[in-house]
């Protein structure tokens, strides 16, 4: 009885989706890194820039407004700092999950301009700290390493160029939370991502 009850609400759901795309999403990254710690000061953080890549599946809910989107991506959080003694470097790479509602508050002749909000879940998997040419795996660092969690929220527009295909242009802003770090380090970063994408439509 109860499978037949997932079955039924499952089958509803799908009834109210009206249409459906994919997306490949590109731009940049330009993260300020948050670093606290109880036992030493932190260097001087300057935001660095990188590279952002995301691929993943939109659905149309039952307003035609309102869409809910899941992707896969992977982001470069990288930061940089010195003194006259000494330069240091970061760079990262997270791989995740990314959830997004959005809603449209335009909606007209192949144009379309949309409000968002999501959370992302993603883990390090790459990481590379630079102090005056010497090198260190961030992997074992845990304040680098684990499970992190991001809220987002953005702005986005897109424009029909041909039929069932659409480009887009958004900002987005998230703050990372690493939810495994138990340190006395403590290690967030403030993001501010510009966002160029592709997207195909399907019924």
């Amino acid at each position: 009885m109860k499978k037949l009850l997932l079955i039924a609400l499952i089958a509803l759901s799908f009834q109210h989706i009206q249409a459906q795309e994919i997306y490949l999403q590109t731009g940049k990254n330009y993260t300020q890194y948050d670093y606290k710690s109880d036992t030493s000061s932190s260097p001087s953080l300057q935001a660095g820039s990188g590279n952002f890549y995301e691929i993943g599946y939109v659905m149309t809910l039952n307003n035609e407004k309102l869409k809910y989107a899941i992707g896969l991506g992977l982001n470069e959080y990288n930061a940089i700092a010195g003194n006259a003694v000494s330069s240091y470097s970061w760079n990262t790479q997270y791989l995740g999950v990314q959830n997004t509602f959005s809603i449209a508050f335009v909606k007209k002749r192949g144009f379309e301009a949309s409000a968002n909000g999501g959370l992302g879940i993603s883990t390090l998997i790459y990481g590379k700290q630079n102090i005056n040419g010497q090198y260190l795996d961030l992997s074992s660092q845990k304040e680098f390493s684990g499970i992190w969690i991001a809220p987002k929220l953005g702005l986005s527009a897109s424009y029909n160029i041909d039929n069932d295909i659409y480009l887009s242009l958004g900002y987005a802003y998230s703050k990372s939370f690493n939810l495994s770090n138990s340190s006395d380090e403590k290690l967030s970063f403030n993001n501010s991502q510009i966002q160029f994408g592709v997207h195909f439509m399907f019924k």
